[in-house]
């Protein structure tokens, strides 16, 4: 059985790789070029997998009207964005789409995008900004969703919120920025009984720059995967595990970080961390509790070394690098 390579040294591994059931990975030397996967790792590659709309039509918009004809539409779409959509609310997306910029030129501005309860969704190559509510938000149970190599800046409330039960999700290759409320998972401290078991997020070669909170903060998952990503001047706490959640921060790089992870924010009850083989520089001391209580990953992968990934992530990382 191949391993999934992190790292990504080759389109063809990133799309043939299998998943074991042991939760295994090993650490690899950071690859010499990066490179876009053609299909997710992590999480959202379970379960079935996730492809969004491929199979189906193709089309390409360029304007609000144009972009709310089909994301909810039913059925499967390639929905091609060549230019600024300036949503004025959460615009829903339905099951079974790809979302993807053309280029540089794909923006979602004045709005963000709500994906209630959707299933196979991908959101790719994307730069959004100036929502007046979430950029995207994830929740009522959706399963299955990829969001990758995106540029998310300048929400009025978070820039990813994975809420309410919502499952087997990749978030990878985006770049956060200059923002506060970033990355969110588990919305409250009494939604325990829609979570638990649930909200299976895998976090891999994100930048975190200049950005404040929640990178992710987690509540009541178990595991959640934040591995290879770059954080950069953060301002409050890299990763925060509470209300029990267990969350394996694995080979990240930490620069210019006080606090690398949190066990306890706000009101919520304390949560649980592994960590292993992180690189810090200009930064605190990386906490970590009960980690024999972090379940195992399910999915067969190899980690590049922590020292490699701040070239490999400001490299891939945000649009135009697919």
């Amino acid at each position: 059985m191949k391993r999934r390579t992190f790292g990504i040294a080759a389109l063809a591994l990133a799309a043939t790789a299998g998943f074991g059931l042991q939760g295994t990975g090993t650490m690899a030397a950071a690859p010499p070029v990066p490179a876009a996967e053609s299909s997710p790792v992590g999480y959202a590659s379970m379960n079935g997998g996730t492809t969004g709309g491929a199979g189906g039509t193709t089309v390409t918009v360029s304007n609000a009207t144009q972009f709310n004809q089909y994301v909810n539409a039913s059925g499967r779409y390639v929905i091609q964005v060549n230019g600024t959509v300036s949503l004025s609310g959460m615009q829903r997306v339905g099951s079974d789409k790809t979302i993807v910029g053309v280029g540089t030129a794909g923006r979602i501005t004045g709005g963000g995008l709500n994906l209630n309860g959707s299933r196979n969704v991908i959101i790719r190559n994307l730069s959004f900004s100036g929502s007046n509510d979430d950029a995207i938000n994830v929740q009522e149970g959706a399963t299955n969703i990829w969001i990758d190599h995106n540029d998310l800046t300048g929400a009025n409330d978070g820039l990813l919120d994975i809420k309410r039960g919502s499952d087997f999700i990749t978030v990878s290759w985006n770049l956060f920025h200059d923002h506060d409320k970033t990355a969110l998972i588990g919305h409250s401290d009494d939604n325990a009984s829609q979570d638990l078991g649930h909200l299976r997020v895998t976090y891999v070669h994100n930048w975190f720059r200049g950005t404040d909170q929640r990178h992710p903060r987690v509540r009541f998952a178990n595991p959640v995967h934040v591995v290879n990503n770059y954080y950069s001047d953060i301002g409050s706490y890299g990763v925060a595990s509470t209300m029990n959640a267990g969350v394996f921060v694995e080979a990240n790089y930490f620069e210019n970080v006080d606090r690398p992870t949190s066990l306890q924010e706000g009101d919520s009850d304390e949560g649980n961390i592994r960590a292993s083989g992180n690189h810090l520089t200009g930064s605190g001391t990386l906490l970590t509790r009960n980690p024999g209580s972090v379940a195992a990953i399910p999915y067969s992968y190899s980690a590049e070394t922590a020292s490699g990934v701040k070239g490999t992530v400001t490299g891939g990382a945000g649009v135009g690098k697919i």
